[in-house]
């Protein structure tokens, strides 16, 4: 048995450990704001005084003056929307199979580290592939669909293993109540499991999205165009049968392409349009985020277990 000095001396030993890593934490805290700060305050430093709404409506120039980011603003949401609904649906199944029905096998356990490792793939992997797969076999060309579906499969294992982590999350007890009422699988799956899991699948699905709002590489690497003057052709058409899918065959830019364009000129007057690309780049990856954290804040609160 421990004797009394021992024990105090112990307990106090653990407390300088405590707080020793609050410290650690409080400075890890400050040197990542202190980063996020210093970016956006150089960024807007430089690019702020371009910030103007004929920037937004205006197409890329050969006059730093002139030039905006309508082409560039408008393929990014257009490649963010192919990518949503390819990535978002096919990850939440896969990650929804793989948690509660599939086997517990080697085969299961030989997909999940693979999809594990593919989340930490380099980007300009998945565009080699995406080159080789959707614009020379499938013949889908340099297009919005190309860049949306090269996306997805990038941000697909995180999606997948985001789900994963919010089913688990759900107590089993929960599984085993739905079960013993006489539930089958899907009514337990469809109205307790992924009720509760919600919040975490979509912050997981938003982070992942976030993450590919900035991606360069392999969109360049599927010849993404550094400079377009038109802008896709419209959704909704005057004629039967009112729907056009054309936008999705279209050449496509999208913002950090603009910027990594107007960066490697010499003139330092587009170095302040690229610094003005990059607020708003940043301003929509913030948002993104905090919608991610309101959503969980709202889904968490109807948590009661």
């Amino acid at each position: 048995m421990a004797a009394p000095n021992d024990l105090q001396a112990a307990i106090a030993r653990n407390q300088r450990i405590d707080k020793l890593f609050v410290l650690g934490g409080l400075v890890a805290t400050f040197i990542g704001i202190m980063t996020l700060g210093a970016l956006i305050f150089d960024l807007a430093y430089d690019g702020l005084g371009r910030l103007s709404w004929q920037f937004f409506a205006s197409f890329p120039s050969r006059f730093a003056a002139r030039a905006g980011i309508l082409s560039a603003w408008v393929g990014t949401l257009l490649v963010m929307l192919v990518t949503a609904l390819t990535a978002v649906p096919l990850g939440i199944a896969a990650g929804v199979y793989l948690e509660e029905y599939a086997p517990k096998n080697w085969l299961t356990a030989l997909i999940e580290i693979n999809i594990a490792n593919l989340a930490g793939v380099p980007s300009i992997v998945y565009g080699l592939m995406a080159l080789g797969l959707f614009v020379y076999q499938l013949q889908l060309g340099q297009s919005v669909l190309t860049a949306g579906l090269t996306l997805a499969l990038l941000i697909l294992p995180i999606v997948i293993v985001a789900t994963r982590e919010a089913i688990r999350a759900v107590p089993q007890s929960m599984r085993e109540a739905a079960l013993a009422l006489g539930a089958t699988k899907w009514q337990m799956v469809k109205d307790h499991v992924l009720p509760y899991s919600t919040g975490g699948i979509l912050t997981g699905v938003i982070i992942a999205l976030s993450r590919a709002i900035g991606e360069t590489a392999p969109l360049i690497t599927i010849g993404a165009l550094t400079f377009i003057a038109f802008l896709p052709d419209p959704p909704f058409t005057s004629e039967f049968p009112f729907i056009s899918f054309g936008w999705l065959f279209s050449p496509f830019t999208v913002m950090p392409i603009q910027m990594f364009n107007w960066v490697s000129r010499p003139q330092e007057e587009f170095h302040w349009n690229a610094a003005a690309t990059g607020l708003v780049l940043m301003a929509m990856t913030l948002a993104i985020n905090a919608v991610a954290i309101w959503l969980r804040y709202r889904f968490r609160k109807r948590i009661k277990w």
